[in-house]
C-alpha cells in the first residue's frame, strides 16, 4: 500500500492508487471511466436544470432533469469504455445489454444521482456504483468485485473498495481524483445514528432501538441523502445508518441492487456491518431491479445491538 492507514505523503493519484490493488487492466480501465463521468455529472449539478424532465422511472418516480442528465452521462461513458456487457440504472426500465461477450467484461449497476431532490436546496448528493465479473448483475453483493460512491459536496470526493480496504480520493483543482485517506476503518460501536423514514411507523423494535441510542447520548446526524449519510459513517469510522421496515413499506426504501448492496461493500471492507435485520446485506441475491430491503449498516456493535431489539 501507500502508507499508513488514513495518511498519504504524495499526491497520488486514482489510476496509480488502482494499479496497486492486484486488479485486472480492464477493472482499472472501468473504475477510472466512472471517475471520468463524475467530472461531467458534477458540472450538470452546478449548472443544470433543477426542473422535472417529464417522465417516470420503473419505480413511477418522476424524474427530474439532473437524474437523467447523470444517467445519460454515466452509461455513455460505460456504453464505450469497451469491457462493459451489461447495465442497470435507477433510471432505466431494463437491463441494457451491451455486448455478449463476458471473456474478461464486467456489469455495472448503479444510481446515477442519488438524493437529486436535495440539489434545489443545495445539500450533498452522490453516484453509487456496483461492480460484477460477467454479465449477471442479479448476484449476491458478497459476489461483487469493486463498488464505489462519488459524493459531490463543498468537495467532490470518490470512495472505492475492491475488496482490499476502503479508499478515499478528492477531486483536485484540476479535477483529478487524488488519495486522501487509505483504508479507512470503522469503530466497533459509535455515537451518530442516522434514522431514515418516518418514526411514526416504525415497528415496536425499531423505536426501541432508537430510545436506546438516545439514552447513551447518540448524536442524531441526518441529511436525508444516503451517500452523504452513509459516507459521515465511514469518514468518521462509528455509527449507524438505518432506513428500517415501515408500517406499510415491509422492505423499506432503499434498492437492493442499486444501492444497499454497494454501500454494504464498502462499510463491510472497513470493518462495520451491513444488516436487512435478519441476514447480512450482501448474502440477500437480488431477484429483479426494483427489490428493496430495510438496512441498518454501520458500526458492528451498533448493528448487532439494531438486531437485537428488531428481533426481540
Amino acid at each position: 500500500m501507500f502508507g499508513e492507514p488514513g495518511k498519504t505523503k504524495f499526491q497520488i493519484d486514482l489510476r496509480r492508487h488502482l494499479r496497486g490493488q492486484n486488479i485486472c487492466d480492464n477493472l482499472i480501465h472501468l473504475i477510472c471511466e466512472v471517475a471520468e463521468a463524475s467530472k461531467y455529472v458534477i458540472n450538470a449539478v452546478r449548472t443544470g436544470d433543477l426542473g422535472v424532465a417529464g417522465t417516470s422511472n420503473l419505480y413511477g418516480e418522476e424524474q427530474l432533469a439532473l437524474d437523467v442528465l447523470s444517467d445519460r452521462i454515466i452509461k455513455k461513458r460505460l456504453v464505450h469504455s469497451g469491457v462493459v456487457c451489461s447495465i442497470a440504472s435507477e433510471e432505466m426500465d431494463d437491463i441494457y445489454k451491451v455486448t455478449s461477450d463476458t471473456n474478461g467484461f464486467y456489469s455495472v449497476a448503479y444510481d446515477p444521482l442519488d438524493g437529486s431532490s436535495l440539489v434545489d436546496v443545495n445539500l450533498a448528493v452522490g453516484t453509487i456504483v456496483s461492480i460484477y465479473a460477467g454479465c449477471d448483475l442479479f448476484q449476491e453483493g458478497r459476489k461483487q468485485v469493486a463498488a464505489l460512491y462519488i459524493l459531490y459536496g463543498p468537495r467532490v470526493s470518490l470512495v472505492y473498495s475492491v475488496g482490499n480496504g476502503v479508499h478515499e480520493f478528492t477531486m483536485n483543482q484540476l479535477m483529478e481524483f487524488t488519495l486522501t485517506r487509505e483504508n479507512v476503518r470503522m469503530h466497533p460501536n459509535g455515537n451518530i445514528y442516522s434514522p431514515g423514514g418516518q418514526r411514526n411507523k416504525y415497528s415496536p423494535g425499531v423505536e426501541n432501538f432508537i430510545r436506546h441510542l438516545e439514552e447513551r447520548g447518540a448524536k442524531l446526524r441526518y441529511s436525508g441523502g444516503f451517500v452523504p449519510d452513509i459516507n459521515q459513517v465511514l469518514m468518521k469510522g462509528k455509527g449507524i445508518f438505518m432506513y428500517p421496515a415501515l408500517n406499510g413499506s415491509p422492505n423499506g426504501k432503499l434498492r437492493l441492487l442499486f444501492e444497499l448492496n454497494p454501500m454494504a461493500y464498502l462499510v463491510e471492507n472497513a470493518g462495520g456491518s451491513a444488516t436487512n435485520g435478519t441476514t447480512p446485506i450482501l448474502d440477500l441475491k437480488p431477484e429483479t431491479l426494483d427489490q428493496r430491503a430495510p438496512i441498518f449498516i454501520g458500526s458492528t456493535e451498533d448493528v448487532m445491538k439494531a438486531m437485537e431489539f428488531v428481533n426481540s
